[in-house]
């Protein structure tokens, strides 16, 4: 069962009428850009645009641009297909006398499509979580307070779990050629990310006169007793 807000300026009528045979959670509120900042949770969206065009494709690009990343789906009428492009920005367009079975696929396949984008752009290892869209990381959780550097350092390690790498091409992939400091900066940013990472600091691991590694799961217990 999902959760589904549907956003539309007639607050009188149901604009997808086989909806209310599905057991979704739905929730309406009306299509205006100030209801958006307190807008009820949900897996994705129904816009009605079967009236205005002008003004749902206005709000279709205002719920790109806030970041929204639930999928969209357009309530058009058979007249309205012809003005649906992709400057709207949306996941899916649906008939508004579209049937239960074909609102409950599309809903499917929408929050499906949403649910693999999302796991092809953050990595999870043990507890930690890496957003490379958002350039954030979380353990268990709670969001890591990281610096860029930071930051890309620990996604470069996880993106290559088990590889051993030395300072110098750390330095040179995380870093760039054109760095002219000195290896150092490595092992205080290790030590850093370590300290962040609270009781998993041992997914970071030391390869002794080497350089440094990611841990697979399984080896983390391991290397605990190595990372200093």
């Amino acid at each position: 069962m999902a959760q589904i807000l549907v956003l539309s300026a007639s607050a009188e009528s149901e604009i997808l009428p086989a909806l209310g045979f599905l057991s979704h959670r739905v929730r309406q509120i009306a299509a205006e850009p100030a209801n958006l900042v307190n807008a009820p949770g949900h897996d994705l969206i129904f816009l009605d645009a079967r009236r205005d065009l002008a003004s749902a494709k206005s709000l279709s690009k205002i719920l790109q641009t806030t970041g929204i990343s639930a999928p969209l789906i357009l309530v058009v009428t058979e007249g309205g297909l012809a003005a649906v492009t992709a400057e709207w920005a949306a996941t899916d367009i649906i008939l508004e006398n579209a049937g239960p079975g074909e609102i409950d696929a599309r809903i499917r396949l929408a929050i499906g499509r949403q649910t693999q984008t999302e796991k092809v752009d953050k990595i999870h290892a043990s507890g930690v979580v890496i957003d490379e869209g958002n350039y954030s990381a979380k353990v268990h959780g709670r969001p890591l307070d990281l610096t860029y550097k930071e930051f890309e350092l620990l996604r470069f390690l996880a993106q290559h779990p088990g590889r051993v790498f030395t300072r110098e091409q750390l330095l040179s992939e995380v870093w760039g050629y054109d760095y002219f400091g000195g290896t150092r900066t490595v092992d205080v940013h290790i030590r850093r990310l370590r300290a962040k990472l609270g009781d998993l600091e041992a997914l970071i691991g030391t390869v002794r006169n080497v350089g440094y590694r990611f841990n697979l799961p399984e080896d983390s217990d391991a290397m605990s007793s190595s990372i200093r």
